[in-house]
């Protein structure tokens, strides 16, 4: 997969150790009892260091999403092993809550569906909670559909997604 994706607004590249404030902040906007990796910037910096050796190891990973022209990480976009496989990997994306609402997610994972295209991979993955509808929008646009649905943490549901590119 490329390590560097460019979009109309957005470049995607891999991670820095300075991005950790942001990551935390991330983590953090998910709310107690969520999945996450820490809230301290030092578990951050470990954990973006594993997400690069990952990364290098399968050929998959996350990318940073910055706007063109700024240093600022607003979430990121990747592709994982997660629920599904190696050669049919997981779409996964975050963004900062405040960066929600301005097409950023579903320009990135656009991309990232594209890259993956490229790798001459046939399907793609996602799992997504059925109380996340932004989410479900987004990958309605890229031409995602419901495969299954499976219980989910908390109460929740969790809605198994595919495309075939």
């Amino acid at each position: 997969m490329a390590a560097r994706l460019e979009t109309e607004r957005l470049l995607l590249e891999p991670m820095r150790l300075t991005d950790a404030d942001r990551y935390v902040e991330l983590i953090v906007e998910r709310g107690p009892g969520a999945r996450g990796h820490g809230t301290d910037v030092a578990a951050a910096r470990l954990k973006i260091a594993q997400m690069a050796d990952g990364a290098a190891a399968s050929g998959i990973g996350f990318l940073a999403l910055r706007r063109h022209g700024d240093t600022d990480m607003l979430g990121y976009c990747g592709l994982l092993v997660g629920r599904a496989s190696l050669d049919e990997p997981e779409l996964a994306y975050e963004l900062l809550s405040r960066e929600h609402g301005c097409g950023y997610a579903t320009e990135a994972a656009r991309a990232m569906v594209e890259a993956a295209k490229a790798t001459g991979r046939r399907r793609l993955w996602s799992t997504v909670g059925d109380w996340n509808t932004a989410s479900l929008r987004v990958l309605d646009k890229l031409g995602f559909h419901r495969h299954h649905t499976a219980p989910g943490p908390q109460d929740s549901d969790l809605i198994y997604l595919t495309r075939s590119l």
